[in-house]
C-alpha cells in the first residue's frame, strides 16, 4: 500500500476517535517516515507505507494523544518536545502571548515569570518573541521541569531561561515585567475526552470541585511579583471569567479579558 492509500484508510478509522482524523494520520505517517508533514505531503505520498505506521496508528486508536506519540507539539513560533507526564500545549494558550504582545506594543518585557511552566510552553514562546528578555519558570513537577530544560537547550534558549521546582510564586523574591500562568482549572467531576482524561497529568488539569482552587492560591501573592506597570496574563476555562476576575479584583487588580480564536474568554490581563 502506498502512503496516500494508507492515509485514507487511517483517516477513516480515526474518524470515531478524533475531530481531526486526516491531520492525525498525516502527523503519524510523517513520524513513521522520519520526516515533516509538509515534506510528506509534497513528495512522499507515492512511497510505500512504512511498517512503523501501523503501531503508531494503533496507539492513536487507543486514544493516546498525537503529541505523545510523535513527541512534539507546535506552539506559537516554536516546536516543543512533550511526553506523558506534562500537559500538552494547546493553541488556546497562545491567547496569553497575544495578550502580552498587545500590551507591550513597541516596548518589551525584560524579565518574565511563568507559573506552572510545564514543558516550558509559555516561557519559551515568550523568549522567542522577545530576544532580549530572560525568564524564570516554576513548576511542581520534576518531570515537567526536565522536559522544559531540554526544550530550552534544543531551542537555543537555555542561556536566558532558568527553571525552579516550586509551589506557584512562593519563595520568589523578585518582580517581573510579565507573569504568565496557565494553571489547572478543570472541575474535579468534569467529563473530559478520553485522550485528555486518561493520558494527561491530573495535577495539570483538575483544581477542586469548582475548578478555582489554583486561582485561590495564586491571587493573594501575585501582586508582589509584578513591577509597577507590569502585567500578568492568566489562562481561564470557558465560563470562568466572572468567578476568576472576582478573585483577582479582590486583591486589587484591574482586570481585562481577551478572547481566543473561538470567541471564548481565555485570558485575563491583570494590573495593579
Amino acid at each position: 500500500m502506498k502512503v496516500r492509500e494508507a492515509l485514507g484508510a487511517a483517516a477513516a478509522r480515526l474518524a470515531g476517535v478524533s475531530d481531526t482524523p486526516r491531520l492525525d494520520a498525516e502527523l503519524l505517517m510523517a513520524r513513521a517516515l522520519g520526516t515533516e508533514r509538509e515534506a510528506l505531503l509534497l513528495s512522499r505520498l507515492d512511497d510505500p507505507a512504512p511498517d512503523a505506521f501501523g503501531p503508531l496508528l494503533d496507539r492513536r486508536l487507543a486514544h493516546e494523544p498525537v503529541a505523545y506519540i510523535t513527541g512534539r507539539r507546535a506552539f506559537w513560533t516554536i516546536d516543543l518536545d512533550v511526553a506523558p507526564g506534562v500537559l500538552i500545549p494547546r493553541a488556546d494558550s497562545e491567547t496569553l502571548i497575544e495578550a502580552a504582545v498587545a500590551h507591550f506594543g513597541g516596548t518589551r518585557p525584560t524579565r518574565i515569570l511563568d507559573l506552572g511552566t510545564g514543558p516550558g510552553t509559555l516561557l519559551l514562546a515568550a523568549l522567542d518573541e522577545w530576544p532580549e528578555a530572560t525568564a524564570l519558570g516554576i513548576d511542581a513537577s520534576v518531570e515537567a521541569l526536565a522536559i522544559a530544560e531540554a526544550n530550552a537547550e534544543r531551542l537555543g534558549l537555555s542561556g536566558r531561561a532558568r527553571f525552579r521546582l516550586g509551589d506557584w510564586g512562593e519563595g520568589v523574591d523578585e518582580r517581573f515585567d510579565l507573569v504568565l500562568c496557565n494553571p489547572p482549572y478543570v472541575e474535579e467531576e468534569a467529563a473530559l475526552d478520553p485522550q485528555v482524561r486518561d493520558w494527561e497529568p491530573a495535577g495539570a488539569l483538575f483544581a477542586g470541585p469548582d475548578g478555582l482552587d489554583a486561582y485561590r492560591r495564586i491571587a493573594p501573592g501575585l501582586g508582589r511579583l509584578l513591577v509597577p506597570g507590569g502585567i500578568a496574563c492568566v489562562e481561564i476555562g470557558a465560563g470562568q471569567e466572572a468567578a476568576v476576575a472576582a478573585l483577582f479584583a479582590a486583591q486589587g487588580f484591574a482586570v481585562a479579558a481577551r478572547r481566543d480564536l473561538a470567541g471564548i474568554v481565555r485570558a485575563l490581563m491583570l494590573r495593579i
